[in-house]
């Protein structure tokens, strides 16, 4: 049911120079710590390239789910749940409830977390919520060329953008079958063939 989709590791931009001093960065291990890090000899300053957070959420409407066919790259026409990058000062919450309003003009009420996944190869943690869209209302925003509610058969699930949503949205519908949702947490790594694959994962619930 799932299809395997490889997710393509993002660029780290490379800091060259000292955002306090402006004097050019070096690679180091600071002391007491166990990797090499952009390090300032001028001033100490140590630049550290740390995972992104990404929350988004599964959003239901009479027994549908709502997609969302990205206008963006990565995936560029594929579906997805709306989802995004964490801002500064925001919860994990208040973040997947902001990307489905932006992505699908959807107010989403009764946000629970429903599952975490870790993708190390790409330095990325996904927090996935499961709420209501409110009043039904939704529309495609500027990174989406359309949105749709969709009953469980009419998921494209070829064209899905993404391992995690896949994954993540036959669990939901899984749960919603049995009439419990649990919480999941979950590894996904790259094999030899740059495909993504669960290498681990644990339910609670």
């Amino acid at each position: 049911m799932i299809s395997i989709i490889p997710n393509r590791a993002p660029v780290m931009q490379e800091v060259l120079y000292c955002p306090q001093c402006a004097h050019r960065l070096h690679q180091a291990i600071p002391d007491g710590d166990h990797a090499e890090r952009s390090v300032c000899s001028q001033c100490d300053y140590i630049h550290y390239l740390n995972p992104k957070l990404v929350a988004g959420c599964i959003v239901e409407y009479q027994e549908k789910i709502l997609l969302c066919r990205r206008a963006i790259e990565p995936r560029h026409g594929f579906w997805t749940v709306p989802a995004g990058y964490m801002e500064n000062g925001e919860t994990t919450a208040q973040c997947a409830a902001r990307e489905a309003y932006e992505e699908a003009e959807a107010r989403v009420d009764d946000l629970v977390l429903f599952a975490s996944y870790s993708l190390p190869h790409i330095s990325q943690v996904y927090l996935l919520y499961r709420g209501t869209l409110r009043d039904g209302a939704h529309a495609a925003g500027s990174e989406s060329l359309e949105t749709r509610l969709l009953h469980a058969e009419d998921i494209p699930w070829q064209d899905l953008a993404f391992f995690v949503v896949a994954d993540a949205l036959q669990r939901y519908l899984q749960d919603r079958q049995r009439g419990h949702f649990a919480h999941y947490d979950a590894v996904v790594e790259h094999d030899a063939q740059h495909q993504a694959r669960l290498v681990s994962y644990s339910r609670v619930g």
